[in-house]
C-alpha cells in the first residue's frame, strides 16, 4: 500500500479525533472543568502499560465487529445484526467448549472457534436468504434476528442448560483450561516491565489475521471484486456475469462468520463461560469502528484502538473528579460526525483531482491528434 493510500485512510480518523478533542475541551469549559487538567490526567493514566494493554484488549472485539460490518458494507448491505450473531455464537461456543471436556489444546480451541463461526454465519445467512428470496431488507431482518437471538434462543436455552453457581449467576459450565487462549504477557514482558493485574489477550493475533485476510479477499480476490462491483453498481455487475443473489448470501455468510469471533476474546481469554454478564453492545460499537475506519482494515484498526483507549483511559475522570465519564460518549459521537465530514471532503477532493487528471489527459490526446493531422 502506498503512502498516499495510507494517508487517505488514516488521515480522516486522526483529524476527526483532533477536532473531537477541541469540542470536548469546550464542553469541559462549559461544565466548569479544566480541560487541560482533565486531558492531562487521561493521558497520564492512559499511557500506563496496564491501561494500554486494557485498551488493546477492548479494541480486539471492536475490530472484529467492525470488520464483520465492513464486509457487508462493501456491497452496500447495512448488516446491523452483528450484535445478535456474536452473542448467539458465544453462547453455543461456550456450551460446546464446556461439553467436550479436556482435550488437545489446539483442537479444543479450534472446535470452539469453528462452532462460533458456523453459528454466526448461519444466523447472518438467514438474513441474506430472506433478502434474496423474499426481498426483506437486511436492516429489518437483522434487527428482528437480534431480538430473536438474545431474547429468544439464548434466554430460552440458558434457562434449561444453566448450572448451579455459588454466585447465583445464570450461566453455563466452565470451559476446561485446554480451551483457553494463551496470554501474550510473557512475550510483552521480554521488552518491558512486569505487567500487573491484566493480561494481553492472545486473541489479538487472530484479529490481526482476520484483518489481513479481509484486506486480501476484498482487494486481491475474485470474490472481493464481485462484492465491490455489486456494491458500486449491481446492475453493471450482473451484466458482467456476477450473480447478485449468490454474492449477497456469501457476503452475509462471511460477515456472520467474523461476527461469531467477536465474543471469543472474552470467552477464551477472560471469563471461560457464558453468563448473563457476558459483554454486550460490541456489535453496535463495531458499526462506529467501521464507519470511522471507512471499511478499511487499517482504518478500522486505528478506530478500534482509539475507541478502546478512550473507554479505558476515561475511567480516571470519575475517580479524580475532573469531569463526568460521559464526556467520552460525547467525544465518540463527535469523532464519528467529524469522520463522516472528513471523508466526504476527501472524497470530493479525489473526484476533483480525478476530473482534472482526465481533463489534462484529454487535452494531451487532442494536441497529439492535431499534430498528427498537420503532418
Amino acid at each position: 500500500m502506498s503512502w498516499t493510500a495510507v494517508r487517505r485512510v488514516v488521515g480522516p480518523p486522526l483529524a476527526a479525533v483532533g477536532l473531537a478533542l477541541v469540542v470536548a475541551a469546550l464542553v469541559l469549559v462549559v461544565s466548569g472543568a479544566d480541560p487541560l487538567v482533565a486531558f492531562g490526567n487521561i493521558w497520564e493514566y492512559g499511557s500506563r502499560l496496564e491501561t494500554v494493554i486494557e485498551s488493546f484488549n477492548r479494541a480486539t472485539p471492536l475490530y472484529l465487529s467492525g470488520i464483520a460490518f465492513a464486509i457487508a458494507m462493501r456491497m452496500n448491505l447495512f448488516q446491523i445484526g452483528v450484535e445478535g450473531q456474536y452473542i448467539l455464537a458465544a453462547f453455543f461456543a461456550a456450551y460446546v467448549g464446556a461439553g467436550v471436556g479436556s482435550m488437545f489444546p489446539p483442537l479444543h480451541v479450534a472446535i470452539i472457534l469453528v462452532t462460533a463461526m458456523i453459528v454466526g454465519a448461519a444466523w447472518a445467512g438467514l438474513a441474506g436468504w430472506m433478502k434474496v428470496t423474499r426481498n426483506v431488507h437486511e436492516v429489518i431482518s437483522t434487527i428482528m434476528l437480534n431480538a430473536i437471538a438474545v431474547a429468544g434462543v439464548v434466554s430460552f436455552l440458558l434457562g434449561r442448560w444453566k448450572i448451579e453457581s455459588e454466585s447465583l449467576d445464570t450461566r453455563l459450565g466452565d470451559i476446561a483450561t485446554t480451551g483457553w487462549f494463551p496470554s501474550l504477557n510473557p512475550i510483552v514482558e521480554l521488552v518491558t516491565r512486569e505487567i500487573k493485574r491484566v493480561e494481553l489477550t492472545g486473541f489479538i493475533l487472530v484479529a490481526a489475521l482476520v484483518g489481513v485476510a479481509y484486506h486480501l479477499i476484498i482487494n486481491r480476490s475474485r470474490l472481493g471484486y464481485d462484492l465491490r462491483a455489486t456494491g458500486a453498481n449491481p446492475w453493471a455487475a450482473e451484466a458482467s456475469g456476477v450473480p447478485p443473489k449468490r454474492t449477497i448470501v456469501l457476503a452475509m455468510l462471511l460477515s456472520g462468520a467474523v461476527a461469531g469471533l467477536v465474543g471469543m476474546a472474552d470467552l477464551l481469554g477472560d471469563q471461560h463461560f457464558y453468563s448473563l454478564r457476558f459483554p454486550q453492545g460490541l456489535g453496535f460499537a463495531g458499526i462506529a469502528v467501521a464507519l470511522l475506519g471507512r471499511n478499511h482494515a487499517v482504518g478500522a484498526a486505528v478506530a478500534a484502538v482509539a475507541f478502546g483507549w478512550l473507554e479505558r483511559a476515561s475511567g480516571v475522570l470519575e475517580v479524580r473528579g475532573d469531569a463526568p465519564r460521559e464526556i467520552v460518549t460525547i467525544m465518540v459521537g463527535v469523532i464519528i460526525l467529524f469522520a463522516v465530514i472528513a471523508y466526504a471532503l476527501a472524497q470530493r477532493r479525489r473526484r476533483i483531482e480525478a476530473a482534472a487528471a482526465a481533463s489534462a489527459q484529454a487535452e494531451t490526446v487532442d494536441v497529439t491528434g492535431a499534430e498528427e493531422a498537420e503532418t
